[in-house]
């Protein structure tokens, strides 16, 4: 059993019969009433997102997750198809429960989280960040680099990320993986 202490961002708990991963959590204190602790929560088993308050101290119910390597292999009508790095066993996963979809590679590697009481998959995710070959971009124009000016550019999974003037076709860029972002130009 835990208590409203100890919430942290990403902690995945049961509340009213769903599964709920913490985005954000904080506190609100009054002078005279008992501190009240509020989270930001994202569903993990449906698409709600949704903020609850309890009082401070209250228990919690929180859920073991385990993240476990996998390899995406491909894409069909049915899903995602990922790979255990350690078993060899096969698993297809909704397009629903993934995370960009649109940054994944075959051959990348990815993590899956499993709820350790059913041994159910809940979501997949990228490492960090991702590094992706540019497969078309417009050339920049001299004399634009005075401020900080992107262009779109597409990548090799066909998704389409803002990128610098400086970056050109068939270079490897790293992505974020959380917000789909350009970080840097990643040297051959």
């Amino acid at each position: 059993m835990a208590t409203t202490a100890d919430f942290r961002t990403g902690l995945i708990i049961k509340l009213d019969g769903s599964l709920y991963s913490v985005v954000e959590f904080g506190q609100n204190k009054t002078a005279r009433a008992a501190a009240k602790v509020w989270a930001k929560l994202k569903g993990v088993d449906n698409t709600r997102s949704i903020e609850h308050t309890w009082n401070s101290g209250d228990n919690i119910f929180p859920v073991r997750v385990e993240r476990r390597p996998y390899q995406f292999l491909y894409k069909d009508d049915s899903g995602f198809n990922l790979m255990d790095t350690a078993t060899f066993e096969q698993i297809i996963i909704s397009t629903s429960s993934i995370e960009h979809p649109e940054l994944y590679k075959e051959g990348q590697e990815c993590f899956v989280l499993v709820n350790t009481e059913t041994e159910l998959p809940m979501s997949v995710e990228l490492p960090p960040n991702v590094v992706l070959r540019v497969t078309y971009s417009e050339p920049g124009v001299k004399g634009d680099t005075a401020t900080r000016t992107l262009k779109p550019a597409t990548v090799e999974t066909g998704a389409t990320v803002n990128v610098p003037l400086f970056v050109n076709t068939d270079e490897l860029i790293r992505i974020d993986s959380k917000t789909g972002a350009y970080i840097e130009r990643v040297k051959e």
